[in-house]
């Protein structure tokens, strides 16, 4: 015999080895390595956005204290200001509140050592000096990541120009 139109033949069994050998666990292998880059991926992705969730907090924290001392009463002829001003403004930016009875900081870690304030101002002397803007900054701060540390130094900085009562005598 032949076929006849239509028949189908019997199936050929090739005993042959595959071409590429076996596949048996590559799915293993290949999941090893995609999650390895997804790991990565996702923890630098985490760590862009803890960095730049504590800088924002900082950010809000420098321009409210700024903010505040724009507009409090500056009682020096100098560019130093007194300590209650520049303290109130310290508080201010750490705890959220002038007068520093809060005892939790705004961001964790910081403290009133990290906060810098300075005058800015026209004149040089008691007679023609006056404040013209206040500029409050972050020093020191270092932000604790899951890849490594940062450390903030002058950044963030916020200027306000001065609005206050100017009283030095």
């Amino acid at each position: 015999g032949g076929r006849v139109a239509g028949e189908i033949g019997p199936m050929k069994t090739s005993h042959s080895k595959r071409r590429f050998g076996s596949r048996a666990g590559s799915s293993m292998v290949e999941f090893a390595l995609g999650s390895g880059v997804l790991v990565a991926a996702f923890t630098f992705t985490f760590q862009y956005g803890f960095i730049f969730y504590q800088y924002n907090a900082l950010f809000n924290a420098v321009n409210n204290g700024a903010h505040f001392g724009a507009l409090q009463t500056y009682d020096t002829d100098n560019t130093t200001p007194s300590t209650a001003f520049s303290n109130a403004i310290k508080n201010m930016v750490v705890y959220g509140d002038p007068t520093g009875t809060a005892t939790s900081p705004v961001v964790r870690g910081l403290t009133t050592s990290n906060v810098n304030v300075s005058i800015g101002s026209v004149g040089t002397n008691n007679t023609t000096f006056a404040p013209t803007s206040v500029t409050v900054s972050i020093s020191n701060y270092t932000i604790n990541g899951v890849i490594g540390n940062f450390t903030l130094s002058g950044k963030p900085a916020v200027t306000y120009p001065f609005q206050g009562l100017f009283t030095p005598y």
